[in-house]
């Protein structure tokens, strides 16, 4: 195999030509779309590495991605994909919320912080992965279900509680 077609094999990358978007701006720019998303790719890596645009790439990773990929999940008919989006907002907010509190401290001792955040937010994204759902899974959901079946189930020493009669309404 030549240099000349591993070239022309990378260029027509057939993975890359199901997005209209990446067609339309291959057309309209002359760059080939592969090039394309390498270097767009290889922008928002070097934007991760200067610390002051850490946060914005790596928060618009978490959201915009997502948000415009959940959007076209709610528009098939399927509901798995639905399902891994509900899942991903979940974790997302839980590690949002958590990150919220302790945000100051992570950045002060472990370096690099927004690089391996958005290697994380991809993890959980990628259907190829399903990050989400295997962190949902594994760390939310066993949480979840203990904490439902001890506030649900009366022990003996809490008070059980029954419903109320109705009382008649008195005969005038």
């Amino acid at each position: 195999m030549s240099a000349q077609t591993t070239y022309d094999q990378f260029l027509a990358h057939p993975t890359l030509s199901q997005y209209p978007t990446l067609n339309n701006l291959e057309q309209r720019t002359q760059v080939p779309k592969t090039f394309a998303v390498l270097g767009i790719s290889g922008l928002l890596v070097l934007l991760l590495f200067i610390n002051a645009l850490a946060l914005p790439v790596s928060n618009m990773l978490g959201f915009i991605v997502p948000a415009y990929l959940s959007l076209q999940a709610i528009e098939t008919p399927q509901t798995g994909d639905d399902t891994q989006w509900l899942t991903y907002w979940v974790v997302f907010g839980a590690f949002n919320f958590i990150e919220s509190l302790a945000l100051s401290v992570v950045l002060h001792y472990m370096p690099f912080y927004f690089a391996f955040k958005t290697a994380f937010i991809i993890y959980l994204w990628l259907p190829a992965t399903r990050g989400a759902q295997v962190l949902y899974l594994n760390a939310f959901r066993p949480i979840l279900t203990n904490k439902s079946r001890t506030t649900t189930a009366p022990t003996s020493s809490a008070p059980t509680y029954s419903k109320p009669e109705t009382a008649q309404a008195p005969v005038y």
